[in-house]
């Protein structure tokens, strides 16, 4: 049986909570078992928000993720406050601008995920969709197809291209394995 723990975190108004609930559905489109949860400060925009997702192949007993595979962070605060829990053997994702603690002995990936969403889609807001490529990429949790499913019938009417190419931008980055930033020490 395969499951995977994985927590999304960065701050509030970069869709996160959008693509907990998006990565869960796509693993729903798959028969897997699938349960999502979401949390954020006070402030709407600009505060801390993580959410998290467990994806199973049978039952979810308790449905918080309480040591995650898989972290992403997309801000330094991020990384600091929700990737210290994470499994020995998990992987961290954060963008190429979060300043990560050289003394972790966790594999780190750093992929230029803001970056690619603002000047290669043209858009800083789909960071969060990119954000699933990269993961559905190196995790192999759920296909491309499911997830490109999920992302389509969540996001606004007459961004689906937008989102489309921002998600294909994610696979792209997750596939180039050899620029991967490894922090193993």
């Amino acid at each position: 049986m395969s499951r995977l723990e994985i927590r999304l975190a960065g701050s509030g108004g970069q869709g996160l909570i959008l693509a907990g609930i998006i990565l869960a559905e796509a693993a729903i489109l798959e028969g897997k078992i699938s349960v999502q949860s979401q949390s954020y400060g006070p402030e709407a925009r600009g505060g801390s928000s993580k959410a998290e997702v467990i994806i199973s192949d049978g039952p979810i007993i308790y449905p918080k993720v309480l040591r995650p595979d898989v972290v992403l962070a997309l801000t330094t605060s991020a990384y600091k406050e929700f990737s210290l829990d994470i499994k020995e053997e998990g992987i961290i994702i954060v963008d190429d601008s979060v300043e990560i603690e050289k003394e972790r002995k966790v594999k780190t990936l750093k992929f230029p995920i803001l970056k690619t969403a603002q000047e290669v889609v043209g858009k800083s807001y789909v960071a969060n969709i990119v954000s699933l490529g990269v993961i559905a990429e190196i995790t192999k949790i759920v296909s491309e197809k499911s997830l490109e499913m999920a992302v389509l019938k969540r996001v606004p009417a007459g961004t689906e291209e937008l989102n489309r190419k921002a998600l294909e931008e994610g696979f792209k980055l997750g596939k180039v394995k050899d620029v991967w930033v490894e922090q193993m020490i």
